[in-house]
């Protein structure tokens, strides 16, 4: 079975508490992503230095605070995957997650 390309986008506001199970969560896939997109909505807490040690991982986009349907669209316009899963930022997945749902 062929692979579909995902796009994983997380919109990041003051998510510093969260963030980093977020992100490892996804980094945890048995089906990797194409790319993980940061959308960053003008957090003022430690959010990036939360996960910056995974950097080589994910791409970080820096927003003015304009809230979530601008950091959404930001994503979907930068995104490369066929497919696009949005991911909040104080939510996980399941190791399988995108292998089943791309069945």
């Amino acid at each position: 079975m062929n692979q579909v390309a995902v796009s994983v986008i997380i919109p990041v506001y003051n998510a510093e508490k969260w963030i980093r199970k977020t992100l490892q969560s996804v980094l945890n896939q048995t089906q990797k992503p194409l790319e993980i997109l940061l959308i960053n909505d003008g957090s003022s807490d430690n959010s990036y230095q939360s996960v910056s040690e995974f950097s080589a991982h994910f791409q970080w986009i820096d927003l003015p605070h304009q809230g979530l349907p601008k950091a959404l669209n930001t994503g979907i316009e930068m995104a490369k995957g066929e497919i696009i899963a949005f991911l909040d930022a104080d939510d996980c997945w399941m190791p399988q997650k995108l292998e089943i749902q791309g069945e």
